[in-house]
């Protein structure tokens, strides 16, 4: 699951195996239309909040758009990613030509998450991939081409199950599904997503909270105890306690 803070990190790390600070985060928390201009020193910066929060798991950070263009550039930014942020490893999103940069970074001992279907960094349009023999092929063909590249597992975004089922039976490493079938050896999903909190409910996204809905009456409750003096009481006041 995804976490760009230490707060949800914490939680997260009971219950998983894998936390991703997704560069998600410019829709989730920033609010922007796609994830082209999220830097690296915003992923950097919740990234370090995450690792503070994550005991267990393994820690995986997205690599922004634009930070890999080539060999060198990418060996620069994950070595610094890794550096500040103290992660286990990088994401790639496969644009079907950086297999070498992923081969480049891996004999550089960084370790590496592939990512295939639909990659919003390269994709403006989306749509279901694998939907014909030829794309099935086409898709196994690059899957892998990551694998040999030396990823250590793979991310297969909206694709067919037909597809999904094939990679993951052809693969030696892990596939982890999103939007993808239960024909993947793991999930994930953006943890924003599943709470009810995002406004971005895609069929594939399972809503297990409404979490929205419990904010709301939180903080309507708040606002009016607030307007009728109700709060703060006297044993909510300081009186010399120490102040977190």
């Amino acid at each position: 699951m995804t976490a760009y803070s230490k707060s949800i990190a914490k939680i997260l790390d009971k219950f998983v195996d894998v936390v991703l600070v997704g560069d998600s985060m410019a829709n989730v928390l920033y609010g922007q239309k796609n994830t082209h201009r999220i830097s690296l020193e915003n992923i950097i910066q919740h990234a370090t909040s995450v690792r503070m929060g994550i005991k267990k798991s393994l820690l995986v950070v997205d690599m922004p758009k634009g930070s890999y263009k080539s060999k060198n550039l990418a060996n620069k930014n994950a070595k610094k990613i890794i550096k500040k942020t103290n992660c286990d490893a990088v994401k790639i999103e496969s644009n079907k030509k950086n297999f070498k940069i992923i081969e480049h970074l891996v004999k550089k001992n960084i370790p590496v998450m592939g990512h295939i279907g639909f990659t919003p960094q390269f994709n403006k349009k989306f749509k279901i991939e694998g939907q014909t023999i030829k794309e099935i092929n086409k898709l196994l063909n690059e899957a892998q081409l990551i694998e040999e590249a030396g990823a250590f597992s793979i991310v297969l975004e909206c694709l067919s199950p037909n597809a999904a089922k094939l990679i993951t039976n052809k693969l030696k490493i892990p596939t982890i599904g999103i939007g993808s079938s239960l024909f993947c050896d793991g999930q994930i999903l953006v943890t924003d997503d599943m709470l009810g909190i995002s406004g971005f409910y895609p069929k594939f996204v399972k809503k297990y909270a409404n979490l929205e809905r419990i904010i709301e009456k939180a903080v309507t409750k708040y606002g009016r105890e607030v307007k009728l003096k109700k709060f703060p009481k006297s044993n909510n006041f300081l009186y010399g306690t120490k102040h977190r």
